[in-house]
């Protein structure tokens, strides 16, 4: 039985606190688009944000009269009811995945996440790609479960972009000229990948000793050099060995190995599975 001369106590959120959450975002478009060979985006505002990921490919993109050219890996954004176009460059492909959304009558602070710079980065093989890629994937299932996956993944890239934000401004001229160099590195392999490569040959493309560059790329990415390279090549692998009729000894020329026994050692030991039995697992009676 309570006690009616005790006050009740009621426990408010603080003032900075307020405002503080806000709705989930509402995804209107998310797909990966192929564009035609004279395709290219007129002048236009759109009521929503937007992300556009290079997949492959170039093109240049104009934002409220500042170009960007945007390459392999690029991730731009632009705000609602900004100025905006698309142009591919001459004889290039432009491939990427393209996202909307908007949160309702919500002010969501993007901007003040993301900053001012409509080129938030290159993420190629990063995380953030990869979040990208599985957002578009749930899109087009059906079902709560995968549209809630998609809302929490539209969230996640954002917290993560805005991190990553925070890093490029916290990083010293010295580590970010580092950092650069390392992109440069993971292009050059994802480039090369179906050739020969030696450490000697990256150090003459970044100016870096070979032990520096081992430590400095496994700390900006995960994994040395050569085993980033073993990455790609067990990817394109794959995709050739689910897309083509190329024999398993093809797929390894095709992707560096003159010795398909080589390449078949290093695809299972990696998968824990060979090329074949991947292929396999992938046909249903």
């Amino acid at each position: 039985m309570s006690d009616e001369s005790t006050p009740i106590i009621v426990h408010s959120l603080p003032e900075h606190a307020a405002g503080m959450y806000f709705f989930p975002p509402y995804i209107t478009l998310a797909h990966l688009f192929h564009s035609p060979v004279d395709w290219g985006i007129p002048p236009r505002r759109l009521s929503n944000y937007q992300f556009q990921y290079v997949v492959e490919g170039s093109a240049e993109y104009e934002i409220e009269g500042h170009t960007i050219v945007t390459r392999r890996g690029d991730l731009i954004y632009h705000s609602p009811y900004q100025l905006h176009e698309l142009r591919k460059l001459p004889g290039e492909p432009y491939i990427c995945i393209s996202i909307l959304f908007h949160f309702g009558d919500s002010d969501y602070p993007v901007q003040r996440l993301l900053g001012e710079n409509r080129l938030l980065g290159n993420f190629n093989g990063l995380a953030i790609e990869k979040k990208l890629t599985q957002l578009i994937t749930h899109y087009h299932q059906p079902g709560l479960s995968h549209h809630s996956q998609c809302q929490g993944l539209l969230m996640e890239l954002l917290a993560e972009l805005s991190q990553w934000k925070q890093e490029l401004e916290t990083t010293t001229e010295g580590q970010h000229k580092i950092k650069t160099k390392m992109v440069l590195i993971r292009n050059h392999i994802a480039a090369h990948f179906n050739r020969e490569m030696t450490h000697h040959e990256l150090e003459e493309l970044s100016g870096l000793s070979r032990n520096y560059i081992i430590v400095k790329f496994r700390a900006a990415f995960g994994v040395t050099p050569f085993e980033y390279l073993s990455q790609v090549r067990i990817e394109r692998a794959k995709e050739l060995a689910v897309q083509t009729n190329m024999s398993i000894s093809e797929i390894a020329c095709a992707v560096g190995y003159s010795d398909v026994h080589t390449f078949g050692r290093m695809f299972k030991s990696k998968m824990g599975t060979s090329l074949s039995q991947f292929c396999s697992a992938l046909v249903t009676d």
